[in-house]
């Protein structure tokens, strides 16, 4: 027992030959694991319990602090070139050797529901990392309480676009009478109306996007839009990217139903489809209307593309979230990717909670897109939503220098956040 969690490795389900330990417990909201060319083993604290992201290291047999003052939520470090890139709301902060600490980007637009998220290195030198949207599905509503903080927020696209002029009636919670109602457009504050035709600039930094910049922060470039909240992405040896994609949510103003998370290869260009596109299809299909609710229509008049299928497709609230590529054969199956599904916090249009969904390390055969579990709980179901001992928030794969892979596991979860000191680090081996 760990505190108000208990753990039991034999309730994780692996393939034969396979077995599970507890590498490390007691941490608090852990969100990524890295290990540097020198064989450091670091950690990312989200700070979402205590309001101070962090960094940790592995020393001596536990993790020690060695960084902090982090806005949360902090969403993932790297390493390069002895650096620590720390990735939290708005920012990314780079911890230099002797423990200065350096902005390089700041005023990222990660003020809504997702933030910029952890970066990685290019073979072309650049950092990339993903940036989430402001919104669930290019609308702010009431599902978006940071409005009262920010109230000219929303999202930004990432080329010149033409809009439906589509408005969205909702109570407008900004006022003092409860009879006042707000008409939000696409791409638009609250309670600010669009018109048919209406076009919108893009910017660099666009919402639901990946960008690049120099390792200093210098030159930020748009790499590919149309993405949800890209939470971790990848290049794997033969300098593809990959990113997991967050799909979207029945609530809002804009409810869409059955909207998968994707696992997507992210070529320079692209438009991925979102708001009007997911899984790689248009939400006008039957099969994206929502119980009760209308069936969903274009926000945009025109769109940049026709966007590409994923690579793979999870089910709807997986929360598909970091992965690692396997390249030693005597672990398994070389360039699959293994993706830590983080699982539902969402509940459907009728309210039904979908404890089933996610909490699980999944596998993925690039070559032909077919997904399957690899590691999950006996249950099927979160570990304590059962009473049992095994995964409860994956987040995060790593693959160590030798036969071991890491899935790091948040914690425990509940509506109000989450149960301090209830993180998890699981080592997965072949015996």
């Amino acid at each position: 027992m760990n505190g108000t969690r208990k753990l039991n490795p034999s309730d994780i389900v692996v393939p034969a030959g396979y077995q599970v330990d507890v590498f490390a417990d007691g941490l608090n909201v852990p969100i990524n694991l890295v290990i540097a060319d020198t064989g450091e083993m670091f950690v990312a604290d989200a700070g979402v319990t205590d309001g101070n992201g962090k960094v940790l290291k592995y020393t001596d047999g536990r993790f020690v602090v060695v960084a902090d003052g982090f806005s949360p939520p902090l969403t993932g470090i790297n390493c390069h070139n002895g650096n620590v890139y720390v990735s939290h709301r708005g920012a990314i902060t780079v911890i230099k050797p002797d423990g200065d600490k350096e902005d390089i980007l700041a005023g990222l637009p990660s003020w809504g529901d997702h933030h910029n998220n952890r970066v990685v290195f290019g073979p072309d030198g650049k950092m990339y990392f993903g940036q989430g949207t402001a919104t669930n599905s290019g609308v702010v509503g009431e599902d978006n309480r940071w409005v009262k903080r920010y109230p000219f927020f929303h999202d930004y696209p990432g080329a010149r676009v033409r809009l439906v002029g589509r408005n969205f009636v909702s109570n407008n919670f900004l006022t003092q009478s409860a009879e006042d109602k707000a008409y939000t457009g696409a791409f638009s504050p609250f309670s600010v109306s669009t018109k048919q035709g209406e076009k919108v600039k893009g910017i660099t930094a666009a919402s639901g996007s990946i960008l690049r910049a120099n390792p200093d922060g210098s030159n930020l470039e748009l790499v590919a839009w149309g993405l949800r909240n890209p939470f971790r992405i990848k290049f794997d040896r033969h300098h593809r990217l990959f990113a997991t994609n967050h799909g979207m949510d029945e609530r809002g103003s804009r409810h869409i139903a059955n909207s998968p998370d994707e696992f997507q290869r992210i070529r320079p260009g692209v438009w991925y489809g979102w708001p009007d596109y997911t899984g790689g299809y248009p939400v006008t299909l039957p099969c994206f209307k929502p119980e009760g609710k209308k069936q969903p229509r274009f926000l945009l008049a025109q769109h940049p593309m026709q966007p590409p299928l994923p690579v793979a497709v999870f089910t709807p609230h997986s929360a598909a979230m970091g992965f690692d590529f396997n390249y030693n054969p005597d672990f398994g199956p070389v360039e699959h990717a293994f993706v830590a599904e983080f699982g539902s916090g969402a509940q459907t249009a009728g309210g039904k909670r979908l404890p089933k969904v996610g909490h699980r390390v999944s596998q993925i055969d690039l070559q032909t897109g077919r997904l399957k579990n690899f590691a999950v709980n006996r249950s099927g179901y979160a570990a304590t939503y059962t009473g049992d001992g095994g995964f409860e928030r994956p987040i995060d794969v790593v693959f160590g220098s030798t036969n071991e892979m890491f899935v790091v596991d948040m914690g425990v979860s509940k509506r109000g956040g989450f149960t301090k000191d209830t993180g998890v680090i699981w080592r997965i081996t072949k015996k």
